[in-house]
């Protein structure tokens, strides 16, 4: 009995024996990689690079009396454009100064209109108005320049233009001037327009 107990021993050690050698013999399994796939992140997005120019041109402390006593807010108005003939403005109020700008930004760039421009000037005089804001901008030969104020500069300038003369008259408040300017812009027309509602050629005229 001694016997066949050390014979099935023997038999038990050799078979552990042979599983040792062919589990060091297998190749080793690749390690998984778990790093995330960083294309799905918002960093590796590629910025859109935005050709329009903002300027800021007023911002002012707007407070309302109500029953609990007085709330205090901004308003910001923006003037945007590429430079290029177009051109926009907008108002934009909130509890700060930036989110304000935000806003104006954002209706400046969704209310933009062309505006018709011959060699870096108008084609014609025109006068702008609103409220008791009255501006008159004359066409000027090229080298003159951008004879304006500041408010009215930051229209004339993202709409463009490089050589006009302006004058104000009325009241000089920004925001009417700024809405002044944009109303004039927004009316000058070209020679081709002007001769076919006149119904005559672009040489009559």
């Amino acid at each position: 009995m001694a016997e066949e107990v050390k014979e099935e021993i023997k038999e038990v050690v050799a078979e552990q024996s042979v599983q040792t050698t062919e589990s060091t013999n297998q190749k080793p399994r690749p390690k998984k990689d778990f790093k995330k796939d960083n294309r799905g992140r918002r960093d590796d997005r590629r910025k859109e690079v935005s050709d329009i120019d903002k300027v800021l041109v007023a911002v002012r402390r707007v407070t309302k009396v109500v029953k609990g006593g007085r709330t205090m807010r901004f308003s910001a108005m923006v003037v945007v454009g590429d430079k290029k003939g177009k051109v926009g403005i907008g108002i934009g109020k909130a509890n700060e100064v930036p989110p304000a700008i935000d806003k104006a930004t954002a209706v400046a760039k969704k209310h933009m209109q062309s505006v018709n421009s011959v060699n870096g000037t108008i084609s014609h005089e025109i006068i702008g108005k609103f409220g008791t804001s009255t501006i008159l901008m004359i066409p000027a030969k090229a080298g003159t320049g951008l004879i304006a104020g500041g408010s009215a500069r930051a229209v004339l300038e993202l709409a463009g233009l490089t050589d006009v003369v302006t004058k104000v008259h009325g009241s000089t408040n920004k925001i009417n001037v700024v809405k002044a300017t944009f109303d004039g812009l927004s009316r000058i027309k070209t020679r081709e327009q002007i001769a076919e509602i006149r119904g005559k050629s672009v040489e009559e005229i």
